[in-house]
């Protein structure tokens, strides 16, 4: 690690149940890199320290004035002083095909949901079970608009209330339907799309190979927690995700935090 990267502590801020956050903690610990850990929904100092950098959102790391979003993994390790080698990604085929399978395993998990447990919450964060499956979709659903609409992600996309669907039949129906544009879109355009031209992100441009790798891996993390919520509340998921549903994405090995469970 360079002088540079060892003159300030490292900080990093992040939320209980943020899939960005987990990973980048994981991320830090398995290259040995030591760190401030700061529960920003639970620290009050953390609101004012990130709004003094114009920040109003988790992940980040930071020395000093220097910070990052820690979902950019090249310029966490800029920061943190690691060195990456060379990115491997699954083809945008398969990256498809198992964001396919999170919604299909999503749209399974809620039919089993109690309709008494939807407004239950996750442990330290004020998001519902109805919530997190809601959630799962509109990650999907931010990736479109950018591919059809060339609609910018901004953090809200993924973070906005959706009152009106406040029963599993219209969780159902908005998920269905979000699954359906997906497919839709890569076989009218998305299997010859240009997977190396920018999309842009609130945390920067990236291409949009990764853009559709984040995606995928968001989605999947997600819809592992509503299958652990199934696991708490004592029921057998059907169609429950394997390793082989998660191997080779950039997920966190956590499904939660590495310091609590759902």
């Amino acid at each position: 690690m360079s002088a540079r990267a060892t003159a300030e502590p490292l900080k990093v801020y992040w939320a209980p149940g943020c899939t960005s956050c987990l990973r980048m903690k994981e991320f830090l610990s398995k290259h040995g890199v030591e760190y401030v850990s700061i529960n920003a929904l639970e620290d009050v100092e953390a609101f004012n320290e990130l709004a003094a950098l114009g920040i109003k959102r988790v992940p980040v790391a930071r020395r000093g004035r220097e910070w990052c979003d820690g979902q950019e993994l090249s310029a966490l390790a800029r920061i943190a002083g690691i060195e990456l080698p060379e990115k491997k990604q699954l083809p945008p085929a398969e990256l498809i095909r198992r964001a396919n399978r999170f919604l299909s395993a999503t749209l399974g998990f809620v039919r089993q949901l109690p309709d008494a447990k939807l407004k239950e919450t996750l442990p330290n964060r004020p998001r519902s079970y109805l919530q997190l499956a809601c959630h799962v979709f509109q990650i999907v659903e931010a990736f479109l608009d950018w591919t059809e609409k060339g609609v910018r992600l901004e953090y809200q996309a993924y973070m906005r209330d959706l009152p009106h669907i406040d029963t599993k039949a219209k969780l159902m129906t908005h998920g269905a339907a979000a699954q359906k544009r997906l497919n839709d879109w890569w076989l009218r355009s998305g299997a010859a799309a240009d997977f190396t031209a920018p999309a842009e992100l609130y945390y920067g441009p990236q291409p949009l190979h990764d853009f559709l790798e984040r995606t995928t891996w968001h989605s999947g993390q997600h819809t592992r927690q509503l299958q652990a919520v199934l696991e708490k509340l004592g029921l057998k998921p059907d169609g429950a995700l394997t390793q082989a549903d998660l191997a080779g994405l950039p997920m966190p090995e956590n499904i939660y935090d590495d310091t609590m469970k759902i």
